[in-house]
């Protein structure tokens, strides 16, 4: 059977980290605690739960310490968690089935967020597959904030059900969030400018009705009620925040604003509004009594392409 290392980054989770571990216990041959010079006790709280502990600089952001966690574990096999995740019985009984025999490399694990007390079905938050049970030297984090990891050799994806996905306890507060994505907007600003993007003042406009629209409709967060409402609306907002950040590390640098160009964006913003509410309400009827509604929804799209 193939040894389970299960590797932790934290910063002052001495409260959180025994229920994480806790979870794990009848999976791990090895758990690696990877601290980023907390100002608690995280580190020796690891310690009394069995933890193997290493020190690493403190960042904004995980990824270049999730790399170096990895590298210090023994195990066959790599199961990364986040301090604020479980792993529920069932998981933890199938993974252990993959490192005895399987022909793949690494697996797409998904995860059941809860977000503000709810558990987030739709608003792009499910399944939310992550890559984080794999074969050692076959996956590995690009240095860059929320970054797809590199993978080599064979995937596969355990199926989207509840039992077999990573418990996150994700934002509790609406404080919570807003200190997030504070920190990780001023990463991702900077990665902006480092692609080579330039700032331009539509994008304050078109970049949040694009989150919202994509999140509310095409991800459907109105089946989650007012708590997809609220969140696709805080995604929105962490898109205006973002590209401000990208105009202040300009040096505010100046642009010409017209109340012409200010409404056209906004026009073009609410016909495509306009379509996704039309097609939200076509899903609720039967076919002969959305037909007046797919008419209008054609109509809508037809005006909009010859914009």
């Amino acid at each position: 059977m193939g040894s389970i290392s299960v590797v932790i980054n934290t910063l002052n989770e001495s409260r959180a980290l025994p229920k994480a571990i806790a979870s794990i216990k009848s999976l791990a041959d090895e758990i690696v605690v990877c601290d980023m010079q907390s100002d608690d006790d995280t580190a020796e709280v690891a310690k009394t739960l069995g933890a193997v502990v290493f020190s690493h600089k403190r960042l904004d952001y995980v990824e270049p310490a999730r790399n170096y966690a990895i590298s210090k574990a023994k195990g066959d096999w790599i199961l990364v968690l986040d301090v604020d995740e479980e792993i529920p019985a069932k998981l933890a009984k199938k993974l252990k089935e993959i490192a005895k025999k399987s022909e793949v490399d690494y697996c797409r694990l998904p995860r059941k967020n809860t977000i503000f007390g709810k558990w987030m079905k739709h608003t792009g938050w499910w399944p939310d597959y992550n890559i984080r049970f794999f074969k050692k030297g076959r996956v590995s984090w690009n240095e860059v904030i929320h970054a797809v990891p590199m993978t080599t050799g064979k995937g596969t994806d355990l199926p989207a059900e509840e039992e077999l996905a990573i418990v996150h306890d994700n934002y509790a507060s609406i404080g919570e969030y807003l200190e997030r994505m504070n920190r990780y907007t001023t990463v991702q600003s900077r990665n902006l400018l480092d692609s080579g993007y330039r700032f331009i003042w539509k994008d304050l406009i078109n970049k949040p009705f694009s989150e919202l629209l994509s999140r509310f409709f095409t991800l459907e967060g109105y089946k989650d009620g007012v708590h997809g409402l609220a969140l696709s609306l805080l995604q929105a907002f962490s898109q205006v925040v973002l590209y401000i950040k990208v105009w202040e590390q300009e040096k505010y640098l100046e642009q010409s604003v017209s109340f012409g160009e200010i409404n056209k964006e906004i026009v073009k913003n609410k016909k495509e509004l306009d379509w996704w509410i039309l097609d939200a309400r076509i899903k609720t009827k039967n076919i002969i009594a959305s037909i007046p509604l797919r008419i209008k929804r054609k109509i809508i799209r037809s005006r909009y392409d010859r914009k």
